[in-house]
């Protein structure tokens, strides 16, 4: 059975796989690469996913969750009133529907996968992966930093001699950033940093807000619909001014239609802020790295928030060079996923490649004070274990609580606390007593074990990091596969009309008057045909019907 690669993305997700020599994008159902991270519930409890349900953002907000990525491993729920999932749940069925497409395809069973993650994601963050893909009946061979499959599918791992690099990855909802050493086929990440909140849907946001200053109107008085309207008009606009000097964005208020015409030059002045933000952890990597902007030899533009103008000439300007971005930002990191799953099954046509990674955050304890006390520093390479030695601080003391943390703060009020061991010893006669022995061990896919060991007692304890909020156990992954499994999904070889509904149903909001109800003669006619359940009557309405509603979303810009 073949493995398959994922870049489970904030925004889009694809599912790639190495076939006869090269690696394939997988298509959906609509026979696109790439499949919207969104998931609606259909009124009948059906759940769909991809552009149908991306359609039905602005028609039915409050069905529909998109941008969960950004919340992974945290308690936040998405209620979509027939159900409440958790961010965890919608990923898994997001990744249930590439795995059907990749097992439509491939023509027999999937079950394997190498998912991609940002770089900076924390340990909760990658847990949470791959139980997502455990609920979607994948085993996750392992977890791939984004950056790091960026660089595989550019084939920058067959580089015969030595080479200093840099990964720029800003999606949708994330930035990632990560420096690279090259050489004799082996991949050695230097340093990553990134920022979990930062991506295009920020963008996005600047253009809403801008939009909504013009017209003296307030983001907080708007209605969740009328918010989703404003982001796809976001999204248009930002997408057009990747190849054009100006765009427009057209909204309909309380009854009233406002529209404002936004520049590049406009776009660039809103853009300022935010690359601002991106300076910051592009200054840390390479501060981490010991690595100067001038000795890097390529910079490597991944994620298709880089398209925009703006970020690559904020990129050349910094580096001082052109980066390279001549494969789409939109499938590298789905490429690189594949062709690392190859290797994985010791593809003859592959050279193998030994590739290194780094705990992008500093591990610790807890200790007296309040204060952080660091095991594991940032950009450690890994896999890594370490042993450091800690005592009681009281006479009398009988317990010690090891508090384990992830960040960056010497005070442990700013990190995030991962878990905590407690150990028990005879009452003590003095500090200093009695003693432990505390070891972390960081594995390839970013999971941390943490074992305490009482000199005193030779008594051991362990524990493999688990978000007791967010993480599942093994019984609970079982039973939620279950749950997940009896869901009613939207039949995958129907995806193709469902989506020209919640097409029709969004344009049909988004007009006015006698086009408005044009759109709704021509959806009770295409619905009336589905009625009737004859495939070639549905087949050649569907094309009719797609190329109308083509016309009447192209026709402003005739």
């Amino acid at each position: 059975m073949p493995i398959i690669g994922i870049d489970l993305g904030t925004t889009n997700s694809l599912v790639t796989c190495y076939v006869n020599g090269e690696c394939v994008i997988i298509p959906n159902a609509l026979g696109e690469k790439l499949t919207p991270s969104v998931v609606s519930v259909l009124e009948t409890g059906e759940i769909i996913t991809g552009s149908a349900a991306k359609e039905r953002l602005v028609t039915h907000p409050h069905l529909t969750a998109a941008v969960f990525k950004r919340h992974m491993g945290t308690v936040k729920n998405y209620d979509l009133e027939k159900y409440i999932f958790t961010p965890t749940e919608l990923s898994a069925i997001v990744l249930k529907a590439l795995k059907a497409d990749a097992e439509s395809y491939l023509g027999s069973e999937v079950t394997e996968a190498i998912i991609s993650v940002p770089a900076y994601f924390n340990d909760h963050q990658r847990r949470a992966t791959k139980e997502a893909g455990q609920l979607a009946g994948l085993k996750v061979e392992r977890l791939i930093n984004e950056p790091t499959a960026a660089a595989v599918a550019y084939g920058l791992n067959q580089a015969e001699e030595e080479q200093q690099l840099l990964i720029f990855d800003l999606g949708g909802g994330t930035f990632d950033v990560s420096v690279l050493d090259m050489f004799d086929h082996v991949m050695e990440i230097r340093a990553v940093a990134g920022d979990n909140f930062l991506g295009g849907e920020d963008f996005d946001e600047a253009l809403i807000r801008y939009f909504l200053e013009k017209h003296q109107l307030k983001l907080g008085g708007q209605t969740s619909k009328v918010y989703a309207m404003l982001k796809k008009q976001a999204e248009s606009c930002k997408m057009a001014l990747t190849t054009q000097n100006r765009s427009e964005m057209t909204c309909t208020i309380h009854e009233t239609t406002y529209t404002l015409e936004i520049t590049a030059q406009d776009f660039e002045k809103l853009a300022l802020e935010l690359l601002a933000k991106l300076k910051k952890p592009l200054q840390k990597a390479l501060k981490d790295a010991d690595i100067a902007p001038e000795e890097l030899d390529h910079v490597v533009l991944v994620g298709g928030s880089t398209k925009m103008p703006v970020i690559r000439l904020f990129t050349a300007r910094l580096f001082g060079q052109l980066p390279l971005s001549h494969l789409n930002p939109d499938e590298v990191v789905g490429i690189g996923a594949g062709i690392y799953a190859a290797m994985k099954e010791r593809n003859e046509s592959l050279r193998e490649t030994v590739l290194t990674d780094v705990c992008p955050y500093t591990l610790g304890i807890e200790i007296i004070g309040e204060r952080f006390s660091p095991i594991i520093e940032r950009n450690t390479v890994i896999p890594f274990s370490k042993v450091d030695t800690f005592c009681n601080v009281h006479e009398g003391q009988t317990v010690i609580n090891v508090n384990i943390f992830q960040g960056e703060s010497r005070k442990v009020a700013n990190n995030l606390k991962l878990g905590e061991i407690t150990i028990d010893f005879p009452p003590a006669k003095r500090a200093g007593e009695s003693v432990i022995d505390v070891r972390f061990t960081y594995d390839i896919n970013g999971i941390l074990e943490v074992e305490v060991v009482s000199r005193i007692t030779k008594e051991k304890k362990s524990l493999i990091i688990k978000n007791s909020n967010t993480s599942l156990t093994d019984e609970e992954i079982s039973i939620r596969l279950k749950e997940i499994e009896k869901l009613k999904i939207h039949p995958r070889e129907d995806h193709k009309n469902r989506f020209l509904l919640a097409k029709g149903e969004r344009l049909y909001e988004e007009m006015l008057s006698d086009t408005r109800h044009q759109i709704a003669l021509e959806i009770e006619k295409f619905e009336q045909v589905l009625d009737r359940q004859s495939p070639l009557e549905i087949n050649k309405s569907a094309l009719t019907f797609e190329q109308y509603l083509r016309s009447v979303e192209d026709w402003p810009e005739r």
